[in-house]
């Protein structure tokens, strides 16, 4: 699968965090797009985002690990 398809499969599913649509692809860390999630902009750049206090994600107990194994899951 290249890089682009990949991407492509993830920013069609819903948010890996609450389940929402219209999500954006979040990468771990610069260039490791193939351990990317979808994230909908609340969970990735609102302020109790991924980006902000993390809020969203430590009242549902997700971390970012549990966030790609469950879009790797998604994809399988």
């Amino acid at each position: 699968v290249d890089e682009k398809a990949h991407i492509e499969r993830i920013a069609a599913l819903p948010c890996v965090v609450c389940g929402a649509e219209g999500v954006e692809v979040h990468e771990p860390e610069q260039g490791l797009w193939f351990a990317s999630m979808p994230l909908c902009p609340p969970c990735h750049r609102g302020p109790d985002g991924w980006h902000g206090t993390r809020l969203r994600w430590k009242l549902r107990k997700f971390t970012e690990l549990l966030a790609i194994n469950e879009t790797i899951r998604r994809l399988a």
